[in-house]
């Protein structure tokens, strides 16, 4: 009898621990929320693709950037679709360039960068444009081999920037 009450007991004291302690952590969670909502402001600029559909060219929040997939489209609308890789390369990273210059970053201040290419046998040419383009900054970065692009253009990139 004295094992099993002070297995309840022990029990008991675990669980009013517990629920004090997720208490305390879901006042402390709730009330940091409600002082300190997310500030998210859009990022909008004529120097590059504009945004086609339901989205920011880029988001600011929290000393970052958050830079949406940008295809090889002139800042007019233009889709640079059945022109060279090489073509389509340099419009996206002009379009790249022009949203951060807005945010308030740029190239320099690139924290992580993922490409979407269509033929991986473009890979060797893009990272060579996209190392002269950035000089000495390596971000982390990812490309990734995809079947097909919309308007079939042969690459997007997406990108996050300190501010």
């Amino acid at each position: 009898i004295t094992t099993a009450r002070s297995r309840n007991m022990s029990n008991l004291a675990s669980a009013v621990f517990a629920g004090a302690v997720g208490a305390a952590a879901a006042h402390y969670f709730l009330s940091a929320g409600a002082r300190k909502r997310p500030r998210l402001e859009p990022v909008s600029t004529s120097h590059a693709s504009p945004a086609a559909g339901h989205y920011s060219q880029a988001v600011k929040n929290g000393g970052e950037v958050f830079v949406s997939g940008l295809l090889p489209i002139m800042p007019d609308g233009t889709k640079l679709s059945g022109n060279t890789f090489e073509a389509q390369a340099t419009q996206v990273l002009r379009n790249l360039e022009a949203i951060l210059h807005e945010a308030g970053s740029g190239l320099d201040r690139l924290i992580q960068v993922r490409v979407y290419i269509t033929d991986v046998k473009n890979w060797g040419l893009f990272n060579e444009m996209y190392a002269n383009k950035l000089g000495a900054h390596r971000p982390a970065r990812c490309v990734v081999p995809v079947p097909e692009l919309h308007f079939g253009l042969l690459l997007e990139v997406e990108a996050v920037a300190a501010l």
